[in-house]
C-alpha cells in the first residue's frame, strides 16, 4: 500500500513539473500566420530567397577582417556548450551572420531569435509544423520558394527565409521590432514571444566587425529597440522598392 501510495504521489509530481514545463513552453509558442501577399511583394521575397551570390563577407581592411575573427571566436566559445563540434558551429554562426548582414539586421538578434525557436537544433519542428532552427513555417516555402519544404533543414536555406521573412515583417512594421517578432511567432500584440528573444538578444551581442556583404555597402546595425529599414537599393522588398515596381 505505501508502495502504491508513493508511486502515485511520484506521478503526481512528475505530472505537475511536466504541466509547468509545457506552461514554459506555451509562453512562446505560436506560428507564422499565412497571409495573401501582393505579386510585387512576393516576387521581391522569391528573389530574395533565391539570390545565389556566394555566402561570405567581404572586408574592406585587414583590421575589419580580424575584428571579424575575433567575434567569430568569441560566439564560437558561446555556442559551444550547445553544439560540442567546432566545425558544425564555426559554420552556423558564419551562416547566421552573412544572412543577417545581408537581411538587415544584428546577427545577435538573429542568433538570440535562434536560441528561443529551436536552442539551435537544425531539425526542430514545432508542434505547429515550423521547422529548422528559425522554426519556419512550410508555407513559406510554397509561397516564395520551390515547394520543397526538406530545405528547411538546410542550415543557410533555413536561416535565409528566417531573416528574409523576419526583415520583411520589420518593415511592414515600419521598424517596430516588438510588433515584427510578433508576427514572427504569431503572437503580435502579446509580450511574451518578444521578450524572450531580447533577452537572448543581449546574450549574444559583442563588438561586430564592420564588414560588407559581397561587395555591397555596409550596413549600420538597428538601434536596440526599433531598428531603421534599410534604403530600398539595398532591401529588394523595402516597401519603397516594391511601390516603385509595382506587379
Amino acid at each position: 500500500m505505501r508502495a502504491a501510495r508513493g508511486i502515485a504521489d511520484a506521478a503526481r509530481r512528475l505530472g505537475a513539473g511536466l504541466l509547468l514545463a509545457l506552461a514554459a513552453m506555451a509562453a512562446h509558442a505560436g506560428a507564422q500566420k499565412e497571409e495573401d501577399l501582393a505579386d510585387s511583394v512576393r516576387g521581391a521575397l522569391a528573389a530574395a530567397i533565391a539570390d545565389d551570390r556566394p555566402a561570405r563577407p567581404v572586408f574592406a581592411s585587414g583590421g575589419e577582417r580580424l575584428a571579424y575573427l575575433k567575434w567569430l571566436g568569441e560566439m564560437s566559445t558561446r555556442l559551444a556548450s550547445r553544439i560540442p563540434e567546432p566545425q558544425m558551429r564555426v559554420e552556423l554562426i558564419e551562416v547566421a551572420y552573412y544572412e543577417a548582414k545581408r537581411a538587415g539586421l544584428e546577427p545577435a538578434l538573429v542568433l538570440g531569435l535562434v536560441q528561443v525557436e529551436s536552442n539551435f537544433r537544425k531539425y526542430a519542428i514545432s508542434s505547429a509544423g515550423a521547422r529548422g532552427l528559425m522554426q519556419v513555417m512550410p508555407f513559406w516555402v510554397r509561397t516564395i520558394g520551390d515547394s520543397d519544404a526538406r530545405k528547411l533543414f538546410h542550415l543557410q536555406s533555413n536561416l535565409r527565409y528566417g531573416c528574409t521573412i523576419l526583415r520583411y515583417y520589420l518593415d511592414r512594421e515600419q521598424g517596430d521590432l516588438y510588433l515584427a517578432l510578433g508576427r514572427y511567432n504569431g503572437s503580435r500584440g502579446r509580450p511574451e514571444y518578444p521578450n524572450a528573444v531580447l533577452a537572448a538578444w543581449k546574450r549574444w551581442q559583442y563588438s561586430e566587425a564592420t564588414v560588407t556583404v559581397a561587395g555591397e555597402p555596409e550596413i549600420a546595425p538597428p538601434r536596440p529597440r526599433a531598428p531603421v529599414a534599410e534604403p530600398p537599393a539595398r532591401n529588394p522588398f523595402s516597401p519603397q522598392r516594391v511601390a516603385a515596381n509595382p506587379s
